[in-house]
């Protein structure tokens, strides 16, 4: 796993392959908000490519942020064993309208 500098981002993110996909992570389950939806639309920037995704470890799932991205990218929402947190796991969809304003970053829904 290699550090990465993402613009913008509050939280080191990191990235690995995994078989033929590149994997983005990253966090955010210590930060208050508005960080988590800063550090996710920041580290969604990055999916530019079918084989990569990004993995947010974060302590709810991002209520607000799915709405925002939706147009754009899958997600999936995994609790992590006696953690308390959870796993989301984002990929850019096929079809995807590259409409997401990556700006939007409050967290209200």
């Amino acid at each position: 796993m290699k550090k990465i500098e993402v613009i913008g981002s509050t939280v080191d993110f990191f990235e690995f392959d995994d078989g033929e996909t590149k994997v983005f992570t990253f966090d955010s389950s210590t930060c208050l908000p508005p960080e988590p939806m800063v550090n996710a639309m920041c580290g969604l920037k990055l999916l530019t490519k079918q084989n990569q995704r990004l993995e947010m470890v974060n302590h709810k799932p991002p209520l607000g942020l799915f709405p925002k991205v939706e147009a754009d990218f899958n997600y999936e929402v995994v609790e992590l064993d006696n953690t308390g947190k959870v796993k989301v796991t984002f990929t850019k969809k096929e079809d995807a309208k590259n409409s997401t304003d990556f700006t939007q970053t409050s967290c209200a829904g």
